[in-house]
């Protein structure tokens, strides 16, 4: 590994799972851990991955720990990589939560040795695509993958036990190699029945059981009513309200008036003419959301019941903004062909030949599609063997002028493409 240490700024190269590694960018940092983006060296058809080291606080002089008193942060670091590595290794293999691909150790920390992940990289957070909904709220198909990808997530880790018990848009992650959503951060779960921490979620997203859990807590007292998996329910309830509003909800649902009659609130969002999805009958989603949103946690839906919402029966289409920001192994190119171009055969393969050489610039191409009738007549999609290359061809090909043309590249779904459905009308 190289000499420069981690702490202040990430080392150039590491060593993990008998592997060299090359640390390209940090990806962001909590109070006990940092992440970084990782890509295995020497071999370039690799996935890239991404390093979560819990970091020891600096070894301060003191007296000994008094009996009883609080672990020193170092033992924190620990404990919080043990409870991680503990869950991901009993999650393993869910396609809604993210992938631990081993441990390792980093002996050249700036304060000693750190305890790692190493885990699957993903792509945009849910919070990255409220920031770029603009305050109109996220298309209906979005919710609704979102929705089905995250309950299905907790359905199972419920099922193990687990409670996650950080549910937020920065934690739901999109994989563009499985199109999916996934769960990340499984620092503050716990087994159902044996709470190990006292303060658990984020404000905007936390229960009310949590809520008065954590109030009691900073009074020195214990609560009588223990937090369940119905916590994540709630949370998710939360995001789903702001992926439809396009508005951030902490404070409206800290207010006096949603405790009073948080379901008057929910109407008047779905009513609201300033969201865009308002036109869209969206009944189902408001009850979904919901069920989820009951003050009594005895009453609030679970993961099993919500997914049997008939939400889920409603076959909604992806905007254009969606196929922009969420990327998959299959590009789609706009106005690249003309009606003439379609009609001439040779002109017709001329195009395909030429397409195909500017698109292996970026990647082996998997296979590539241009249909002469409606639907899909006149655009062009290639697959790739992976995101990675997609995601370099869509940012060198965005813009650039073909036959006179400037061109629109897009993401398409790749289960779509697979099954031959190609839309249409994207609004």
């Amino acid at each position: 590994m190289s000499g420069c240490v981690w702490g202040a700024a990430p080392p150039l190269l590491l060593e993990a799972l008998g592997r060299l590694w090359e640390v390209q960018a940090p990806l962001g940092s909590g109070s006990s851990a940092s992440v970084y983006r990782v890509r295995c060296c020497g071999d370039p058809r690799a996935p890239p991955g991404a390093v979560k080291e819990f970091v020891p606080p600096p070894a301060r002089p003191g007296p000994a720990r008094r009996p009883g008193a609080r672990p020193p942060a170092a033992d924190c670091a620990e404990y919080g990589f043990r409870k991680e590595r503990a869950a991901l290794e009993q999650l393993r293999g869910h396609r809604n939560i993210v992938t631990l691909y081993g441990v390792f150790t980093n002996h050249y920390s700036a304060n000693g040795p750190s305890r790692c992940l190493l885990l699957e990289l993903l792509d945009i957070s849910v919070s990255e695509l409220l920031l770029h909904s603009s305050n109109q709220g996220c298309s209906m198909w979005m919710i609704q993958h979102c929705a089905r990808d995250v309950l299905e997530a907790l359905a199972f880790l419920h099922h193990k036990g687990y409670v996650h018990a950080d549910l937020k848009p920065r934690n739901i992650l999109w994989s563009a190699e499985e199109e999916c959503f996934k769960l990340i951060d499984f620092g503050l779960s716990f087994k159902e029945g044996n709470q190990d921490v006292k303060y658990i979620q984020t404000d905007g997203y936390r229960a009310p059981e949590a809520e008065l859990q954590n109030c009691l807590a900073q009074a020195g007292l214990q609560s009588e009513t223990e937090c369940t998996s119905a916590v994540d329910l709630w949370s998710l309830g939360i995001v789903l309200l702001e992926m439809f509003s396009g508005m951030k909800l902490k404070h409206t649902v800290q207010s006096q008036e949603w405790k009073t009659n948080s379901s008057a609130i929910i109407d008047r969002i779905f009513a609201s003419e300033g969201v865009v999805n308002s036109a869209i009958p969206a009944y189902h989603l408001r009850d979904l959301i919901k069920s989820m949103l009951h003050c009594d946690q005895g009453k609030r839906a679970s993961a099993e019941k919500a997914l049997c919402s008939p939400f889920f029966s409603i076959p909604f289409a992806p905007h254009i903004e969606d196929l922009v920001m969420l990327p998959t192994p299959v590009l789609r190119l706009l106005n690249v062909l003309s009606d003439a171009s379609l009609q001439s055969e040779e002109e017709y393969e001329d195009i395909l030949e030429d397409i195909r050489e500017e698109c292996q610039k970026y990647g082996p191409v998997v296979s590539l599609l241009i249909p002469k009738e409606n639907p899909g007549k006149g655009q062009v999609f290639v697959e790739y063997a992976n995101a990675g290359d997609s995601k370099a061809a869509q940012k060198m090909l965005t813009g650039k002028i073909f036959d006179g043309k400037f061109v629109v590249a897009t993401f398409y779904p790749l289960s779509a493409y697979k099954r031959g459905y190609l839309y249409q009308n994207l609004l």
